[in-house]
């Protein structure tokens, strides 16, 4: 059995490093720079942004403008790398707060459709 904070880790972290990748690279941020910023390989940014890597999830509007947002925000120097990370997390949580990380899991995991560990999760530090 996979916790959803997997789940997470192997859908949702992609996703939201593809979508900000991919932003990052239509406001003239080279895929080098890219890569030092999210800390991870050039050849990584390259995947993401080609959609080898981090596809799996569509992110509703609300999230798409987030996103858009804290890539905006890095390159007017208003973002940190450090600053990232809570960033993520909100992301994060918005996903699970409407379900598409429950949906996500039972999709990707045999577990029973009337499982609502997602939903239920009391600890904010998780997913």
């Amino acid at each position: 059995m996979k916790p959803p904070c997997e789940i997470v880790v192997w859908y949702v972290i992609p996703s939201i490093r593809s979508k900000l990748a991919k932003e990052l690279l239509n406001l003239g941020m080279k895929q080098k720079d890219i890569s030092v910023l999210l800390d991870i390989t050039q050849p990584a940014v390259s995947q993401y942004i080609s959609d080898k890597r981090g596809h799996e999830l569509d992110f509703d509007p609300e999230v798409e403008d987030y996103i858009k947002n804290m890539a905006k925000d890095i390159m007017n120097g208003k973002l940190q790398p450090i600053d990232l990370i809570p960033h993520f997390c909100h992301v994060c949580k918005t996903i699970k707060t409407q379900e598409v990380l429950c949906q996500l899991h039972k999709e990707k995991v045999n577990i029973p459709t009337t499982c609502s560990v997602c939903m239920e999760s009391e600890n904010d530090h998780c997913c």
